[in-house]
């Protein structure tokens, strides 16, 4: 058989017939570069073209293969008398190609399937009469080898990696017993050539490698080609050529291949988008995590604060019409948010604000329910009874609240003023939280709970911390000029593997778009955006950007419960009601092995050494009345942090601006975070 001769080469000849194979993969390079320079000399010479997406070729190159383990019985007919172990040969590897990787992804895919010899030379053995053996193999096969490509730094420069499917060809040997080297004239034996028996058809394996892409065309070709060598390894993991013994083979392979492909032209569209004059830029938000958020129980200020020299409700409340109030929920007050209202802690001031619609929705849900209304003005009671007056008509008017269930009256000073006897700083903040319309009842279905009498303070409102992704968010882009330059644009926005998703058409010049539109269930991703629109004369124009989108992540609920009280001006001792609060409800929803989080705050009025000192001791008051409402029930279980604020602007729950934030700053508030499980 022809296929067998081959074992009669020396190790060189093998080498040889590598090099002839290399050089004849040269010579294809050389003939296809020649084919292309015809090719280029009929091409435009302004034209510019696309990298292909898709490459076809030829890869070449030689097998380094490593024998180890061990093999004596060649066939049922043939044994050698001795066993042969390691050994090392160079076969040939040639095989068509066909790659697919998107311009400017990382990711591609790959195809070789082609001729594969695994031919080599066992290492030497001496037999029992002290002659030399030697055992030549040719094992070949058809390989089919896909392949998973990755360019990690986005350059000419990949890795790849996948199995390998291999069909048995050719399992000849030839086995050669020389002749003992005492005896020199002794006549040679003749060679041993056949087949192996017990032959794995099928071969399934793995391999990985890199390359490096060299360029052999500019892009003011269509088609364009690329010389790439490789190396790869084969380790032996299921690399087994027979089913018997324990022969095994490792390769490394090392060769080049040639590829071809053709690209989009690209010179016209780019043209088009000069004279379009449009202008496109993206913005891609970094959306960092916001500030950790938590359920919590908001209390509620008997007040409605009027601006000096007014008796009407002041438009920072949420003032809403009849039609809206069937559609008003408690837990839903972001829908209504005043007009004018700072970043800090607005969630809080918009509870705060909603105050009449949340007593207006509360009565009418609790039909027996009633109020007193006592307005206090610097002006006198006359003044003050105008501004109750003023809240009653609101409730009457927009929730349909019974008249005969409000009570109104002045007085010029409220029954807990903020403006002392003796007080002399900051006078003027001080009376704009003293001009109010104080709210009481007696009605439990309106109060805190197990409070009662005229000084009860409202029942809290529980904020649930329910978040959307913002529309400042979005990932915004500009096609400025687009309504005049386009009748329509659309986008098309491709991810690292090259899926592309529409958008659009538009006509507008500015759109967003939520990043969890682009990204789906993705935290983050690189991506190219195409800008593909359509001029008022017909014409298309395009633009393409790289961009970075980052998922908006909502700032972190924790598990814990937020409570806050609210502390009178300049005072550090709770009052009563609140004292009643802190031990019959919060103390006993305090979990097993909890950690108790106290903060006190005041407001600016008053010197910052005294605020400073006052804040602490009001987060120590509310510490010890836990404490002491826990030890009766004979827990000691809970750890408690203190902090104490004072004024700091950086650190309080509200701005200063107004009666209301002022108010809401005398506070202490109090986490309550679970024990980790």
């Amino acid at each position: 058989m022809k296929s067998k001769n081959i074992y009669n080469e020396t190790p060189s000849t093998a080498w040889s017939l590598t090099n002839s194979t290399l050089k004849s993969i040269g010579i294809i390079t050389l003939a296809w570069l020649s084919f292309q320079t015809s090719v280029q000399a009929q091409e435009t010479l302004e034209a510019k073209y696309t990298k292909p997406s898709w490459y076809f070729g030829l890869a070449g190159g030689a097998n380094f293969n490593f024998y180890r383990g061990s093999t004596q019985q060649m066939n049922a007919s043939f044994t050698s008398p001795k066993t042969f172990h390691d050994g090392f040969g160079a076969g040939l590897f040639i095989a068509p190609l066909l790659e697919y990787r998107p311009a400017d992804s990382r990711w591609g895919v790959m195809l070789q399937a082609g001729y594969d010899n695994r031919k080599g030379k066992f290492d030497q053995v001496v037999t029992a009469c002290d002659c030399p053996a030697d055992l030549k193999t040719n094992v070949s096969y058809i390989t089919v080898e896909p392949s998973l490509r990755f360019a990690p730094f986005k350059s000419n420069f990949y890795i790849y990696g996948g199995p390998r499917l291999a069909f048995n060809m050719d399992k000849s040997f030839t086995y050669q017993l020389g002749i003992n080297p005492a005896y020199p004239d002794q006549t040679a034996n003749p060679a041993v050539k056949g087949d192996f028996d017990n032959v794995n058809k099928t071969i399934v394996s793995m391999q990985i490698g890199a390359g490096y892409d060299i360029p052999l065309s500019t892009d003011s070709n269509k088609t364009q080609f690329v010389l790439s060598p490789f190396v790869s390894f084969q380790p032996y993991f299921g690399q087994d050529p027979r089913s018997t013994e324990t022969w095994n083979i490792t390769t490394v392979r090392a060769g080049v291949a040639l590829k071809f492909g053709q690209g989009q032209n690209i010179q016209q569209s780019t043209d088009m988008v000069k004279d379009a004059e449009v202008k496109f830029s993206i913005n891609s938000p970094s959306n960092l995590p916001g500030e950790s958020r938590y359920n919590e129980i908001f209390p509620l200020r008997n007040y409605v604060y009027f601006n000096a020299g007014s008796t009407e409700i002041p438009n920072r409340y949420v003032l809403l019409t009849k039609n809206q109030v069937k559609d008003f929920k408690e837990d839903q007050l972001e829908v209504y948010a005043p007009k004018n209202l700072s970043d800090r802690s607005k969630r809080q001031m918009t509870v705060y604000y909603n105050i009449l619609n949340i007593l207006g929705d509360r009565m009418q849900k609790n039909p027996t329910s009633t109020i007193s209304l006592v307005g206090s003005s610097e002006n006198g009671p006359t003044d003050g009874l105008v501004m109750a007056e003023s809240v009653k008509t609101y409730l009457v008017n927009v929730f349909a609240i019974d008249a005969s269930r409000i009570i109104t009256k002045g007085q010029t000073k409220p029954n807990i003023p903020s403006l002392q006897p003796g007080g002399t700083l900051e006078l003027e903040l001080l009376n704009e939280g003293d001009r109010r319309v104080s709210i009481e009842s007696t009605s439990p279905d309106l109060l805190m709970e197990f409070q009662n009498g005229p000084d009860a303070q409202l029942k809290p409102v529980k904020i649930v911390a329910l978040q959307e992704a913002p529309i400042e968010s979005y990932v915004t882009f500009d096609n400025t000029g687009a309504t005049e330059a386009l009748s329509s644009w659309s986008l098309q926005i491709a991810d690292e593997q090259g899926k592309v998703q529409s958008f659009g058409p538009y006509t507008e010049d500015v759109v967003r778009i939520p990043g969890k539109a682009i990204l789906g269930n993705r935290a983050e991703g690189d991506y190219n955006v195409k800008m593909i629109g359509q001029s008022k004369s017909g014409k298309i124009v395009q633009k393409e950007s790289p961009i970075h989108v980052v998922l908006w992540t909502p700032a972190k609920v924790e598990e814990g419960i937020r409570y806050s009280i609210i502390y009178e001006f300049n005072k550090s001792k709770a009052i009563t009601i609140y004292e009643k609060y802190l031990t019959e409800v919060i103390a006993p929803k305090i979990p097993n092995g909890a950690t108790v989080i106290i903060h006190g705050h005041t407001d600016v009025i008053g010197e910052e050494v005294h605020n400073q000192e006052l804040s602490l001791a009001r987060a120590n008051d509310v510490k010890n009345i836990i404490e002491s409402g826990l030890s009766k029930t004979g827990r000691n279980d809970v750890k408690f942090e203190l902090h104490g604020f004072g004024e700091d602007e950086n650190k309080a729950p509200f701005e200063n601006k107004t009666p209301e934030e002022r108010s809401y700053n005398r506070t202490v508030i109090i986490d309550i975070i679970p024990a980790t499980k």
